[in-house]
Parts: structure tokens; sequence; C-alpha cells
């Protein structure tokens, strides 16, 4: 069933778009789909920094675009006052781009004389790095859920959480969070994020970052609950 949203460029659509990301990471399902470059597509503007989840949210897409693309199918979206966006819109055929990068290569090539030695030089540059642009964007992605715990009940979970998105590096994007209560009157953060696998190791974030002074003032311990490809 299709997720119907509101004007996305009010206030009170703003508003309501950030509650309904208070606790997913995506628009639906559990992996950035086709439904996300809906929403993202209908914000005329980056939203304001006080809509934090939405800005989060509309960041992770960001990078998503710049890195890979988005794939996924997703549940459907409607948002109102927009037109979704067409399926050749949001994921060119790989058959396109490859007529594309064909007609690129015709520019270059010399219907009316024979090949130079600087020209078979080039082409041979150009195929190399189309080749290694192609490896670096086969780079696997997973999606994780985590659970931070703190140390006791008098622990400030605000500054534990605002302690843990601190961390960034290449590759890592944080995504929806929520505070799960685990009982006398301690509470756990669940967290999502999602990693490029070939740069991020989520062993090595847990053990030489989240648990690690500064850090560890806060955090006792923390758990991997989902991991899963995307």
């Amino acid at each position: 069933m299709a997720v119907v949203l509101p004007h996305v460029n009010s206030p009170s659509g703003l508003k309501k778009l950030d509650e309904y990301l208070l606790t997913r990471s995506y628009i639906t399902g559990y992996q950035a789909s086709k439904d996300d470059i809906t929403v993202h597509a209908a914000l005329a503007k980056p939203p304001p920094s006080e809509y934090v989840n939405v800005s989060r949210w509309y960041n992770h897409i960001e990078a998503l675009l710049r890195i890979s693309g988005v794939a996924g199918e997703g549940c459907g979206v409607i948002v109102e006052g927009f037109a979704p966006i067409t399926e050749d819109v949001a994921t060119p055929p790989v058959a396109d781009t490859k007529a594309a990068a064909a007609e690129d290569d015709d520019d270059d090539v010399d219907l009316f004389g024979e090949e130079t030695e600087e020209e078979k030089k080039a082409a041979e540059e150009r195929a190399a790095s189309v080749k290694a642009s192609s490896k670096k964007k086969e780079s696997g992605k997973s999606s994780v859920l985590m659970d931070i715990k703190p140390w006791d009940d008098e622990t400030d979970m605000k500054k534990l959480e605002e302690a843990v998105r601190s961390v960034q590096m290449e590759g890592l994007n944080w995504g929806a969070s929520k505070l799960v209560p685990v009982g006398y009157g301690i509470k756990k953060l669940q967290i999502m994020l999602t990693i490029v696998d070939d740069l991020v190791s989520v062993d090595s974030l847990i053990e030489e970052r989240l648990t690690e002074e500064p850090i560890n003032e806060y955090v006792q311990s923390c758990d991997i609950v989902a991991f899963n490809k995307i």
C-alpha cells in the first residue's frame, strides 16, 4: 500500500514528515528506494535544520545519490501537490548509459585518418578510468541496526547520542534512532546506520571509536541487532 504524505514544502507538511521519520531511516522499508527519490525530488530545497529527522534523512539520500544511486523499488509513495518522478529519471537504464558512453567515445574517433599513438594512449586511459569507476560503484553496502547501552540510568542519553553521531568517516551514514527502555530506569539508544563495506568495518567502528575515549564516558557497550546487505 502506497504511503501518502502531505505537501512537504509547507511548514505543516515538513513537521509531519519529520514526525514520520522519527523512527524510520527511509520513507518505506529498510533500504533506500525510489520512494525516497520521490520525496527527495518533491522538496524544493534542503529542509531547515530545525527539522532534525528530515535533515538527517535528506543528507543521507544526498550521499547515496552521490555514491552510486538508489535501486530499491519501494512500496509506493504519494506526495500531495507533486507528480512522482518516472522510473527512467530515478534509475537510467544500463543500456542507455552504455550508449551515451559509446557516443562520447565516438566523438574522439578520427573517421578520416589513422589513429595516432596519442589517441591510442588516450583511449586506453579512458577505458582504465571507466573500469576503475565501475569497480568503485560495485562496492557493497550494508544497513546496520545497533543497540548502544549507557553505563547507568544517570547517563545523559542526549549527550550519548551526540557523541555517537560525532563519529564521522567516509562510507558511514547515521540514520534514525530511538530510546528503548531496558529496565530499572535505564534506556538504550537504538540507531540505524548505513556503511560502504569496503570503507567501514562495524567491528572496528565499535572497538576503536564508540567504546574508546572520549565516547566511552557515555557508552558502556554496543551490540549489532541486524546486519543486512543493501
